[in-house]
């Protein structure tokens, strides 16, 4: 079974910063990106930035040059930086590990962790 968990959200005003942590455990043999979901009140789940194994960072429009996404293959962890912030940043965050290999024999699969809440005040 692969667990992930997500640890570092809460809450803060606009314009200060938090940090979000994710790490994977179980039996692994590789992951293929690792990223993060929100979901705010009443909306979607949208993605906010992803990274690829060979360290290629993605991000959604509105968070480009506020958020910085990194990730540990060793350790098997993704972080996310998140500067300036919103109100609209305001949500639950997801992890989610992507093209996740357990065996040579089993299809990649994904996972995600339970969410973790931010709260972004004005």
């Amino acid at each position: 079974q692969v667990q992930l968990v997500e640890s570092g959200g809460g809450s803060v005003q606009a314009g200060g910063s938090l940090r979000l942590y994710c790490v994977a455990s179980g039996s692994i043999l590789s992951i293929n990106t690792m990223g993060w979901y929100r979901q705010a009140p009443g909306k979607q789940r949208e993605l906010v930035a992803f990274i690829t194994s060979d360290g290629s960072a993605n991000y959604i429009d509105p968070v480009k040059g506020r958020f910085t996404i990194s990730r540990d293959n060793a350790k098997r962890t993704v972080s996310l930086e998140m500067n300036s912030l919103k109100s609209e940043d305001t949500g639950v965050y997801y992890c989610n590990a992507g093209g996740v290999r357990r065996s040579v024999w089993v299809p990649p699969d994904d996972y995600w962790g339970q969410g973790i809440q931010v709260t972004v005040s004005s």
